[in-house]
Formats: structure tokens, C-alpha cells, sequence
């Protein structure tokens, strides 16, 4: 009977750190993955392993600082650091997040047209329903809806499998570090990065273990939470890759759209690997449709010390449900203008979230080793290390993203 209700306690934890890292596997983030095998197959199977230790205890680390506070990242750094500074990161988070949202968007429109669907009207739509889902459910509910998501994730693992790739091959690849210094490869493994470590993950798992009240008591659960989440993303990101190396490298079929990536595997992996590809870019682009426009209201809110929370009714949190209100109308909007560059728009946007990244694990790491803050909950020597390479890394990458276009490599 203990055993059961242990388990219990378990399932009824696990939810933040799952969802926050599904999150992240957006349009954007598929593209990113899709384009990374479509062009170098295997090659980048190695840092996609690295990048999964440095996401696990980015991800611990904000776990830990929510059970520990109970207070939200934006909250933190404005108590801590300075209202400016806060304001700063603010503008950026919503900007940054603002232009995923249109990306993600773009997403629902892409895969919906592949099933004969208008974007005219697919998006409009699924906009209406995650405004609706979003603005009338409880949090426990809420999460329900998000963990079913992750269920679309098994379509790549699928796809993967009815592709057989040589997974001798593959091994070798993920354990074998191989290095181009081409800037194409190197902006493709920034790329990689940036869509894995994302500044919005950071503000909506902290603020999502805030509103689902867990506390010092549930830590280690929610720290298994974060580590299988960042686990399970990464490997839906690792299948992915294989699912385009093994065919669309292989033909020398280049790509720049997750859409693309669907369309192409068609003549190569057959009819349903490709309507199982055009099915997980749908899912994963309406969950990061909710996601992240929820991020984004919640670390605006309690940077403001405005109320927020989905257990609270719209009048009562006004600005939390103004902001996600108004990211979802005017993203949408934005994907059903003819010709705009949504291209054009994801890269200005993924620039800026390159340029906040560092600074938001800058704030992190400061915060994890307050001992006033955390107490007998501060980062050991391990953590403190891995953190610190990730942020100089990132930085280092960001450096060479925008120099790249003035010198050859």
C-alpha cells in the first residue's frame, strides 16, 4: 500500500519539468533538429549529449530555487539584482517569445496545410481553442492537457523505426565527437543549442513549480521530475536528427522547414512516416502555442509583483490573462499576413533569446549560491562548474553567430 501511494505522490509531481523541455521541442526547435540531420546526418549526435547534462542541471537549478523560495525567477531577480535590470530581461523574455509564438503559429499552419487544411483556417481556430483551454481551466487541469502532449513525441520515435537506420552507426556517432570548422556547421550547432537552452524554459518551470505549490518536502521528486523531462526531450530531438540523417542526408535533400523536412521523407520513408512527422510537428507547435505565452505572462506578473496563476480567475489576474491574450491574437495574426518573412521574424527573435540565455544562467547561478537565499540548498562544486561552462560556451557561440558574417571560417 505505501509503495502505491508513493507512486501516487509521485505522478501527481511530475508534470512541470516534462512539460517545460517538451516546450522546447516547438517548430522552431523540430526545424532546428530536422535541418541539423538533413545537412551533417549524424555528426552533431555528440553535442546533442553534452547539451542534455548542461539542460538537466539548469533545469534542477530552478527547480530547486522554486521549492526553496517559492517565489518565481523574474520575482527573484528583481528582489535581488535591480528593477532595471528585471525590466531589461522583461522586454527582451517578451519580444524573444513573442516571435517563437509567431514561429510556433507558423507551425500549426504548416502541418495543418499538409493535410489539405487553409491556414485561414487552422490558425485561427487553434488560436481560439488554447485562449480557451488556457483562460478557463484550473492548473491541475491545464497540466493534464499539457502532459497529453507528449504523447504526439512517440510520432518521431516511430518515424525513426520505420526508417531503420544502422543504429551501430548511430552509437558511434553519439559517442565520437566530430567538429567541421565550416560557419555553416558551427551556426547549425549553435542553433542546436539555443533551441535546446531556452530563457523562457528557465522562467515557466520555476513559476509553474510555484503555481503548483510544491514544496522543500517534494524536492526530490520534482528533481526526478526535471531530469527525466530533460532526458525525454533531448531524446525526442535525438530521433528527430536520425529520422532526416538517415534519409534526406543520405539523398543530399536539403531543407529549411520542419513542413519541408515532413513533405521530403514522403518518396523516401514512405506515406506514414511523413503524416507521423507532419502529425508531431502539429502537437508539439499547439503545446508551445500555450506554453510560452504562459511563460511569458508569468514572469511579467511576478517581475511586477502584478498577480498571476491559472488557478485565478480573469478578473482577478487581469494583466497575467491581458498578456497571454494579447500574444496569442497578435501572433496569430501576424502568421496570417500575406507574405510576411516568418523566417525572417524567428531569426531576429532566436538572436535576441541568444543574447538573454547567458544572461538569465548568469542570474541563476548567482541566485543557487546565496546562502541567505537557499540556505543548506546552494550548488555544489559539480553544478557550479557545469553551469559555468554552458554559460561561457553560449557566450563564445553568440559571439562567433554574429561576427560570422563578417570574416570566413
Amino acid at each position: 500500500m505505501k509503495k502505491k501511494n508513493k507512486f501516487l505522490l509521485i505522478l501527481s509531481i511530475i508534470g512541470p519539468g516534462l512539460i517545460t523541455v517538451n516546450a522546447g521541442n516547438d517548430a522552431g526547435g523540430i526545424t532546428t533538429y530536422a535541418t541539423v540531420g538533413a545537412s551533417y546526418g549524424y555528426n552533431m549526435l555528440w553535442g546533442l549529449l553534452l547539451i542534455t547534462f548542461s539542460l538537466s542541471v539548469i533545469q534542477e537549478m530552478n527547480a530547486r530555487m522554486a521549492v526553496v523560495t517559492g517565489k518565481g525567477l523574474s520575482d527573484l531577480i528583481r528582489e535581488n539584482f535591480s528593477v532595471k535590470l528585471a525590466f531589461f530581461a522583461m522586454i527582451i523574455l517578451f519580444v524573444a517569445n513573442f516571435g517563437v509564438c509567431v514561429g510556433d503559429f507558423a507551425g500549426i499552419a504548416a502541418s495543418m496545410d499538409m493535410f489539405g487544411i487553409n491556414k485561414y483556417i487552422s490558425v485561427p481556430i487553434m488560436a481560439f481553442v488554447v485562449w480557451f483551454l488556457i483562460t478557463k481551466g484550473s492548473y491541475s487541469n491545464i497540466e493534464k492537457i499539457f502532459l497529453a502532449f507528449t504523447f504526439v513525441f512517440f510520432s518521431y520515435i516511430i518515424t525513426c523505426f520505420i526508417e531503420k537506420p544502422d543504429w551501430n552507426h548511430v552509437i558511434r556517432a553519439t559517442f565520437t565527437p566530430t567538429l567541421k570548422f565550416d560557419s555553416g556547421f558551427i551556426l547549425a550547432f549553435i542553433g542546436m543549442i539555443g533551441t535546446t537552452i531556452t530563457p523562457y524554459m528557465q522562467f515557466y518551470l520555476q513559476s509553474s513549480v510555484v503555481d503548483k505549490g510544491l514544496q522543500i518536502k517534494d524536492y526530490k521528486y520534482e528533481k526526478l521530475d526535471v531530469y527525466l523531462g530533460s532526458i525525454w526531450g533531448n531524446l525526442v530531438a535525438f530521433f528527430i536528427i536520425i529520422c532526416t540523417a538517415v534519409t534526406l542526408y543520405k539523398a543530399g535533400i536539403k531543407i529549411d522547414s520542419a513542413s519541408q523536412a515532413a513533405q521530403a521523407l514522403k518518396p523516401l520513408a514512405g506515406n506514414y512516416a511523413s503524416i507521423l512527422f507532419g502529425v508531431g510537428l502539429f502537437g508539439a507547435s499547439v503545446l508551445a502555442c500555450m506554453v510560452i505565452p504562459l511563460s511569458t505572462s508569468y514572469a511579467i506578473c511576478e517581475c511586477f509583483g502584478l498577480e498571476s496563476g491559472l488557478d485565478h480567475k480573469y478578473k482577478e489576474s487581469p494583466a497575467f490573462y491581458g498578456i497571454f491574450t494579447f500574444m496569442i491574437i497578435f501572433s496569430s495574426i501576424i502568421v496570417l499576413i500575406p507574405n510576411v518573412s516568418l523566417v525572417g521574424v524567428m531569426l531576429i527573435t532566436q538572436q535576441l533569446a541568444g543574447i538573454l540565455c547567458p544572461i538569465i544562467l548568469i542570474f541563476m547561478v548567482l541566485l543557487t549560491n546565496n546562502k541567505e537565499l537557499m540556505g543548506e540548498y546552494v550548488n555544489n562544486g559539480l553544478q557550479n562548474i557545469i553551469i559555468w561552462v554552458t554559460v561561457i560556451f553560449i557566450i563564445v557561440l553568440s559571439v562567433i553567430l554574429f561576427v560570422s558574417p563578417f570574416i570566413k571560417i
